[in-house]
């Protein structure tokens, strides 16, 4: 087993005790909750005669269900508003602090715990959601948690799990000009496949890595759980500090950062460190990378061709026919030119404000495609806020994109933002499953936010690095 990484370091210092059953009890530093998963944790509570253990400890938003066009209460749809009365009546009573959209601070919950700054190294971090190995970016040991999970956290501001084994995933060289960190992450998904990651975490590295900054290091590590790693993460350094400094979190107490520092210094992988497998991807080689399937590991450069599913190992031959034929794509050829009906710039992995800004600089001064249905939903009401007084607003709004309010959106169809029978979808939002954007014969194709724009602009799935860049500073 490894030893002497952060994934150790972090787990030992918050490990209660072994149970019988064979798992560590860990002791949980962040519970974030939202409306969806939470509300039956917080019913077998009542159920218990129990109380939130430490309210201090969690925080909680709204993101899945809330609209992103019209926000007036009560919401139009019944089971959006009832979970949302539900969440408030539940942290009201709690005690928990609330980013609702009264604050101006809500979002999606991995959104706005970075940027509020309780997102911190050598934390344990959990939430009821599978992508909350984004929080990993920072250094710390993030996972997804189900109903019953969220029950024992609330109760007892701990958790039940299994130790992982740990790959290190080194990635040396420079990123070439239209190649960002989803691409980093697609590639590795496609080369390990889906359940490559069973059985480990996933730590981070490298030139590539070191290079990124910490939106990129985000929606990398937001990933992982679709490469079937139980959490994914990169060791702290001087890019980490410094987001963290400019936070409300550090900027309001005065002190702590440097109390901290030392701590979160002592928690990265030490230069010895034992890893259970190392991986090594060159990013000179990276291009562009798009999904042609129906699962993330289903990708490609966008120059290479689509595989015949004869060329795969035997066991994921029959769903690469099926991916194949509901995409309507053709092995050979390539995925430049699929024509698409909707383009999404928005989710966990790629809503945040570098992700809008890189793609304004190639809308600036285009048109979005006459066929294309277009929008920008913001990762939160900060982002949000920030990207319209920068402009951002007016340059996606005059080229044709719609332009939303903070939430979840159409990465997971679950308010009125979903496709519509068999359009396609440009997204640059985490799982292209089928059903995945609300309609069951809706074909989504996973890209970075520059391609999204681009595909928005031509109508189809294009080579970015064919569209100039505008320099909007």
């Amino acid at each position: 087993m490894s030893k002497g990484t952060l994934y150790d370091k972090v787990w030992d210092r918050h490990k209660v005790t072994r149970l019988p059953t064979g798992q560590d009890q860990l002791f949980v530093g962040l519970h974030l909750i939202h409306e969806v998963t939470s509300p039956q944790a917080f019913g077998m509570l009542r159920e218990r005669d129990l109380e939130v253990a430490f309210p201090e400890l969690t925080h909680a938003t709204v993101d899945h269900i809330v609209p992103t066009a019209d926000q007036s209460r009560p919401y139009k749809e019944d089971a959006a508003e009832e979970m949302m009365a539900e969440l408030e009546e539940n942290v009201r009573d709690a005690g928990i602090e609330f980013s609702d959209p009264t604050t101006g601070d809500q979002g999606i919950v991995h959104v706005i715990g970075p940027e509020q700054g309780i997102t911190q190294p050598g934390k344990t971090i959990v939430c009821g959601d599978s992508h909350t190995s984004t929080h990993g970016a920072f250094g710390a040991l993030a996972f997804g948690i189900g109903t019953s999970q969220i029950r024992d956290v609330l109760a007892t501001g701990t958790v039940a799990m299994e130790k992982q084994k740990v790959r290190r995933i080194q990635i040396d060289g420079e990123l070439g000009d239209g190649v960002e960190a989803k691409d980093i992450i697609l590639e590795i998904i496609r080369r390990l496949g889906t359940e490559g990651g069973v059985g480990y975490v996933y730590e981070y590295a490298g030139e590539a890595i070191e290079d990124l900054g910490m939106e990129g290091r985000m929606s990398i590590c937001n990933m992982s759980i679709e490469g079937g790693a139980r959490a994914g993460y990169v060791n702290p350094d001087e890019t980490t500090y410094e987001w963290l400094e400019q936070t409300d979190y550090f900027q309001e107490n005065p002190g702590k950062f440097d109390e901290l520092k030392p701590y979160w210094e002592s928690i990265r992988s030490d230069a010895d460190a034992e890893y259970d497998d190392v991986v090594h991807i060159d990013a000179n080689e990276l291009e562009p990378v798009v999904t042609w399937g129906t699962t993330p590991g289903q990708g490609v450069g966008i120059s290479d061709p689509i595989p015949e599913p004869e060329s795969l190992p035997a066991e994921k031959q029959d769903t690469a026919r099926r991916a194949q034929k509901h995409m309507r794509v053709e092995p050979g050829d390539t995925m430049e030119g699929y024509d698409i009906d909707v383009a999404f710039l928005g989710s966990c992995t790629n809503a945040r404000l570098p992700d809008l800004r890189r793609a304004a600089r190639i809308v600036e001064g285009r048109q979005v495609d006459d066929d294309v249905r277009a929008m920008v939903v913001p990762g939160s009401q900060r982002v949000q806020r920030t990207a319209e007084e920068e402009g951002l607003k007016d340059t996606f709004e005059e080229a044709g994109f719609e332009w939303r309010n903070a939430g979840c959106s159409m990465c997971l169809g679950m308010n009125e933002d979903q496709l519509e029978g068999d359009e396609a979808c440009a997204s640059s939002s985490n799982r292209n499953f089928v059903g995945r954007q609300g309609s069951k014969d809706g074909r989504t194709v996973l890209m970075s936010p520059r391609m999204v724009a681009a595909a928005a602009i031509t109508g189809e799935v294009s080579d970015v690095r064919d569209l100039k860049e505008v320099n909007l500073a």
